[in-house]
């Protein structure tokens, strides 16, 4: 996927679309037109089956089996809501949440700082725990160590990103992952446990002795975490959605807009619900199949995915069901799912990371090499997304502790971008443009779940509470 080959289809399309040589707005597609434009969602959501629903939820369910049932389906429920918020401000301003968040008052670029600061953390675990998973389906297959694996694996993955060859391998995994969904609801509905266990798993509940170290690594990579949310902002931008496909002028303000423009944008925000509600819905189906997987083939045997035995013990998942077949078609899943991953995670910080520094150091009046996004996004791919990485993954050596790592930080991170991002849209944002009470209360108790279970978290990392005290 490319900024530029995006930009290029949106600006075919208004052409054809809009005579409205003002603004350039075009009028949102309509009937089979519309199947064109669900880039990001999908984008969207094959980044997030990484490590949220592939890896994270077996793990619960083989733990825990249905008693956090409720609280995957509040996750994903509530995270369709702030997804649709972020995607909102670029629909109407043409940027991105990260360019927003740099007009919120205060000191300045406060909030960029308090986004970009902590991700730092987040993209070299994640980077470094997905292709960790990845190699440990390689040594199956091949032999060999995981650390060389992991190595090559990310070497690779950051050569096809700077080589502009993202745009292939994205095809070929979208694919991949429209037959890893397809495989494992068939599975999960060959296994279906009984109605009324997996009901009981929809009354909220906390188990006994439960970690939280568990728990929220997972709900923050479940979909996407706070860093995914983002992309979702620039995959909707770069496709050229709504205010986005204005080329050549100054950013947008949507308030100044006439009722014509505005019902143009209107439009294209229906068209990006419906787009975040089919990715949401695809997204669920693959998370309920894996904890169904997970709650009736790993629960019962004892086996839970870890560290270097990842994609053995997913294996079984299918290997339990259409033997020797079904656990091999497994382990490419999980190599290719992985694999996908990185690269969507290698594009997706890159372009933040770039987009962020560009912002702080022009606040400086600082211009030239240093401001350049390409440059940028090649900088942090080749330092921050294969290096370090690397580094990391050398020194700790465990795939499943560093996502659960990089994922606890997205779950906490979540308030923030939340918060933040509702503040833009209520303040930039025309009233016809706003999200309507039930959208901003969605969002709102969205920001408030994922920060109840991040301070439990904190306080029983820190001896405060006991996993008993912390039972709801």
């Amino acid at each position: 996927m490319t900024q530029q080959n995006y930009r290029n289809s949106s600006a075919q399309v208004a052409n054809q679309q809009s005579e409205n040589t003002d603004r350039q707005i075009p009028q949102p597609p309509e009937g089979s037109q519309r199947l064109q434009w669900l880039g990001p969602s999908f984008l969207w959501m094959l980044s997030a089956a990484g490590s949220g629903e592939l890896l994270f939820t077996p793990r619960i369910a083989a733990l825990y089996g249905y008693s956090l049932l409720w609280a995957l389906l509040a996750a994903v429920v509530l995270k369709w809501f702030i997804n649709g918020e972020v995607g909102r401000f670029s629909v109407c301003t043409g940027t991105t949440i990260l360019e927003g968040f740099k007009q919120i008052p205060g000191p300045k670029n406060w909030a960029v700082w308090l986004i970009l600061l902590p991700q730092v953390i987040v993209a070299i675990s994640t980077v470094a725990g997905l292709a960790g998973a990845a190699a440990t389906a390689l040594i199956l297959m091949t032999g060999g160590t995981v650390q060389l694996w992991t190595v090559i694996i990310i070497i690779v993955t950051a050569a096809i990103v700077l080589l502009g060859q993202y745009n292939l391998v994205e095809k070929i995994s979208s694919y991949i992952g429209i037959a890893r969904t397809i495989a494992v609801v068939a599975a999960a509905l060959f296994v279906f446990p009984n109605v009324r266990s997996f009901a009981a798993g929809l009354v909220p509940e906390i188990p006994q002795n439960v970690r939280y170290q568990e728990i929220l690594p997972w709900l923050g990579f479940m979909l996407a975490g706070a860093a995914g949310l983002m992309w979702y902002s620039y995959w909707v931008e770069a496709r050229g959605y709504g205010a986005a496909s204005v080329e050549g002028q100054e950013p947008i303000d949507p308030k100044q807009l006439d009722r014509e423009d505005k019902n143009k944008l209107r439009g294209w925000l229906n068209l990006m619900i419906v787009s975040n509600t089919l990715a949401v819905v695809g997204a669920l189906l693959a998370a309920l199949s894996f904890l169904i997987l997970g709650g009736e083939l790993l629960r019962p045997q004892g086996l839970v995915p870890k560290e270097n035995r990842v994609a053995e013990t997913l294996g079984s998942l299918l290997g339990d069901i259409w033997g020797p077949f079904g656990f091999w078609f497994m382990v490419a899943i999980v190599f290719i799912t992985f694999c996908s991953t990185v690269l969507s995670v290698e594009d997706g910080f890159g372009r933040m990371f770039a987009d962020g520094t560009q912002i702080l150091l022009q606040g400086f009046g600082m211009r030239g090499r240093w401001t350049n996004e390409k440059f940028l996004q090649r900088f942090y791919i080749i330092l921050l997304l294969a290096l370090l990485p690397i580094a990391v993954y050398i020194f700790f050596g465990e795939p499943v502790g560093l996502l659960q790592t990089a994922g606890a930080i997205e779950a906490a991170h979540i308030p923030i971008v939340t918060g933040l991002t509702l503040y833009l849209n209520h303040q930039m944002l025309p009233q016809e443009l706003r999200p309507s009470k039930f959208i901003f209360g969605g969002a709102t108790i969205a920001g408030i779940f994922f920060a109840v279970f991040a301070v439990i978290y904190l306080l029983q990392m820190l001896g405060i509470i006991g996993a008993s005290a912390a039972d709801w």
